[in-house]
């Protein structure tokens, strides 16, 4: 990686083209977390979890008339995870490297390694939270009809290695995809339409290199009046996943009202489908976010579709927030009311309420310079038996998460020739 680094640098320092411009910044950004009932209902038979995760990041960012690119090297790694003597550091990766090439003003093309992210993140989110962040191998087109107006298409197709004839594909993730997206910006309103066809290899039980396909579509409309802000929200998945015929929906919509320069309220909600748990149809009924940053959605604590499956039952998460800035400081708190979509059954067989729980988040910001920024938030849950039946552990334990990070972003230095 040292080598990547000093070759990339010597070679963007010795370009002499003019009308361009050279960035490399830097971002190192280490989180202290407790966990006591995180993702999960906590055991008191077992201890609570503490340790320090690290993101360590140098970004190169090269632009002139027709072309940018981007790469973006970074070191994930939990603090102690590779021995004080040890030769090889095994947390290493890139998370981007991107050419976008400017065919004309108005139409380019961007091939490599990178993040895709559109509207609230919903769908098509950067994972920011998480350390190691997402980004995609892929191309996609972006055409700009108007200075209102934007039209994406994608295409990644993945494989694991370069072969002689088609194997399975290993790795635990979509195996194709090709989406359009579409926004439009009418003034006070704006309309964005997604249309995601993601191919999935059937790898199981018989190593069948199969793709199916399940499409993903739907509207995001936002609209803004005075103070108040509106956006709502509908997708719709069909088509296959592992054999079975997809029916599943999404319905959100939030409502935010400015106070005052400093204050801001709001209210939320959301609804992801599931299915019964006496439902022996093999429909796959429970809406999938897909590639979304869904740390951002469902309560900071993790409890719903983080890489966290909750019995297939879908979702109501009834929510509000209370924003507050001023000057370098920053505060939100957000409550959560959740509850399944579908019906939940006890041990019994027997139908229960279907009322999940109520978690309470709040976090802290504090500018401390132009780039450094200390964050900070705690997060309990309270949480229902229904619960229990799902995620398993005991409601009655103090199921909380509590988290410190600081984050470094300096630009190391900057080259524009003119």
């Amino acid at each position: 990686m040292r080598k990547v680094v000093l070759s990339i640098i010597v070679t963007l320092l010795c370009v002499s083209v003019n009308g361009q411009e050279f960035d490399l910044s830097a971002e190192i950004r280490p989180r202290f977390e407790h966990r006591h009932g995180f993702q999960t209902l906590f055991d008191e038979s077992q201890d609570a979890a503490d340790f320090i995760s690290q993101r360590t990041r140098l970004n190169f960012d090269f632009e002139k008339s027709y072309l940018k690119l981007k790469v973006s090297l970074q070191n994930i790694r939990v603090w102690g995870d590779v021995a004080t003597l040890a030769k090889d550091d095994k947390n290493n990766s890139v998370h981007e490297a991107w050419a976008e090439v400017a065919v004309s003003n108005d139409f380019g093309f961007k091939f490599g390694r990178q993040v895709i992210s559109y509207d609230d993140e919903r769908i098509f989110g950067e994972v920011n939270w998480a350390q190691q962040a997402r980004s995609h191998d892929a191309i996609v087109i972006t055409y700009l009809p108007s200075e209102n107006h934007q039209i994406d298409a994608g295409y990644a197709l993945n494989a694991d290695e370069e072969d002689l004839v088609r194997e399975v594909y290993d790795v635990n993730q979509y195996k194709n995809f090709q989406y359009g997206w579409y926004h439009g910006d009418f003034g006070d309103f704006e309309l964005s339409f997604l249309v995601l066809n993601t191919g999935f290899e059937l790898t199981q039980p018989t190593n069948d290199t199969k793709v199916e396909y399940m499409q993903t579509w739907g509207p995001r409309l936002t609209y803004k009046l005075g103070e108040f802000d509106f956006a709502l929200a509908g997708y719709w998945q069909s088509g296959k996943f592992m054999r079975n015929t997809v029916e599943a929906g999404y319905a959100g919509g939030t409502a935010k009202y400015r106070i005052s320069n400093s204050f801001s309220v709001g209210v939320g909600y959301e609804y992801l489908s599931g299915k019964d748990m006496d439902d022996t149809s093999s429909k796959v009924k429970a809406f999938n976010p897909l590639f979304g940053t869904n740390h951002k959605f469902n309560g900071w604590m993790d409890y719903f579709y983080v890489g966290n499956p909750h019995g297939g039952v879908g979702l109501s998460d009834f929510n509000g927030q209370i924003n507050y800035s001023r000057g370098k400081f920053a505060a939100t708190i957000q409550p959560h009311v959740f509850a399944a979509a579908n019906t939940i059954l006890d041990q019994n067989g027997r139908t229960t309420s279907k009322t999940l729980g109520t978690e309470i988040d709040l976090q802290l910001t504090y500018k401390l310079y132009r780039d450094i920024l200390l964050t900070g938030g705690y997060s309990q849950m309270f949480a229902t038996k229904e619960m229990e039946i799902l995620k398993g552990g005991d409601r009655n334990a103090t199921n909380n998460w509590a988290w410190f990070m600081i984050t470094f972003k300096p630009n190391l230095f900057s080259i524009v020739k003119k």
